[in-house]
């Protein structure tokens, strides 16, 4: 890794740790550039704005997620390894983090902007590498709606959060074999 990419990490892993501490609003590239041991000039090369830097860091944030979720061969097995993930992900502080942006967006249209881009990014989505390799195994034709997918099983964790009810392995089971599943052609 170069020198460059290793100032680029740690820029971005400084804003994911102030978001969570502080939230989008109070935010300041010179907090962001003392957590990163950077300089101001530094940060603004490479990002015009606070929300070019906020989507920057969640892209790079979710790609490193995406990179543990367990390989397990098969799809079942594959969508239930995206799920628990997702419920190892769903903290407090990250919660937190993704409602003080989600609010901070309502006023700020260039973070607005910055947020729907990096959701419609289908390679960030946790299932992209799963449908992929089904898609080479054979197990779903190509053309398979990740979008839906992701929307769908993002919709239910979402509902389970706002009404307290746990992302547990019965809701993980239920949302792979009752939703995910039927939801997905197969090549049969």
């Amino acid at each position: 890794m170069t020198r460059g990419e290793v100032r680029e990490r740690a820029i971005l892993q400084a804003v994911t740790e102030l978001l969570g501490e502080v939230g989008y609003q109070a935010l300041t590239m010179d907090a962001v550039a003392a957590r990163a041991r950077a300089s101001k000039a530094t940060i603004y090369r490479r990002w015009r704005n606070k929300a070019e830097l906020v989507k920057a860091a969640l892209d790079a944030y979710d790609s490193e997620f995406n990179l543990v979720i367990r390989d397990t061969g098969e799809l079942r097995g594959d969508l239930v390894a995206v799920l628990e993930a997702l419920r190892d992900k769903a903290t407090d502080e990250y919660l937190g983090m993704l409602n003080a942006l989600i609010a901070a967006a309502r006023y700020d249209t260039e973070l607005a902007a910055a947020l729907h881009e990096h959701t419609e990014d289908e390679e960030l989505s946790p299932f992209a590498a799963s449908l992929d390799r089904a898609v080479a195994r054979g197990d779903l034709p190509a053309d398979v709606d990740g979008t839906l997918v992701h929307d769908v099983a993002e919709a239910m964790i979402l509902r389970q959060l706002t009404v307290g009810l746990p992302l547990d392995d019965a809701f993980v089971t239920r949302v792979v074999d009752d939703v995910l599943l039927p939801l997905l052609p197969t090549n049969s």
